[in-house]
């Protein structure tokens, strides 16, 4: 499952039994040679599907962990991009993997701070996050919702990518099942808690509560992750606009 540059079993269990930032600020150094990194194909077909949408001024990479949505902000925004996570760890490694451009590029930020409490004015033209809602507990849904959108200029938007569900009895549903029902166990037993769910962001839910922070939302199919036996895409971009 690991490269040989990813991180043992034993950091694994020690990452497991630390907070949800304490666990990434070890994590961090390895980080991107585990599975959790978002595919490069993902990754791309979030850039293919925002250039026709662009190009935008001032972009905010929001949870960015080692730095992979501020490469794609860095494709489409003109101007600046700011990337926030609270892992200094992990910031850490963004900083070192993306160098402040010499080609004129925009400019880049790296921002400490909690999701759940953005220190920004209303300054960004697009607001991107990859990979990070498992870390929200529904109940925190909106607020996060809620920050992104307080951050957005008018016309703003926050855009995300979100799977399909796994067919109910496929391995993977099984599989995530199973995490989640793990983590809940460790949660309700060790302190301090790790949040990370896999199925606590259903696509209803997420499109109620977008509405409810003050977003008009739309999806696009990302039509070259593939299809469904149904035909219907394998992934959607979530596109959020604030009025």
């Amino acid at each position: 499952m690991f490269t040989n540059q990813g991180p043992t079993l034993r950091e694994l269990a020690v990452q497991a039994f630390s907070s949800t930032e304490h666990g990434y600020d070890l994590l961090a150094p390895k980080f991107d040679h585990t599975p959790y990194r978002t595919p490069d194909r993902v990754l791309d077909s979030v850039t293919r599907a925002l250039e026709p949408l662009g190009p935008f001024g001032t972009g905010l990479d929001v949870c960015c962990g080692t730095g992979a949505g501020v490469g794609v902000l860095r494709q489409v925004c003109r101007e600046r991009v700011a990337g926030v996570d609270f892992s200094a760890g992990m910031l850490a490694e963004a900083r070192a993997a993306l160098p402040p451009p010499r080609d004129g590029g925009p400019a880049v930020d790296w921002v400490r701070a909690d999701a759940l409490a953005l220190p920004f004015a209303p300054a960004f033209d697009l607001a991107l996050s990859i990979g990070a809602f498992g870390h929200f507990l529904p109940a925190d849904r909106f607020g996060l919702f809620a920050e992104v959108y307080g951050s957005l200029r008018p016309g703003g938007r926050f855009v995300f990518p979100i799977g399909a569900p796994p067919a109910v009895g496929s391995r993977a549903y099984w599989s995530l099942l199973g995490f989640d029902a793990a983590m809940r166990v460790r949660n309700a037993l060790w302190r301090p808690k790790f949040i990370m769910y896999y199925r606590t962001f259903r696509l209803s839910d997420v499109l109620d509560d977008l509405t409810d922070a003050g977003f008009s939302v739309r999806l696009m199919a990302l039509t070259d992750l593939g299809q469904r036996p149904d035909g219907s895409p394998r992934a959607r971009l979530v596109v959020a606009t604030r009025e």
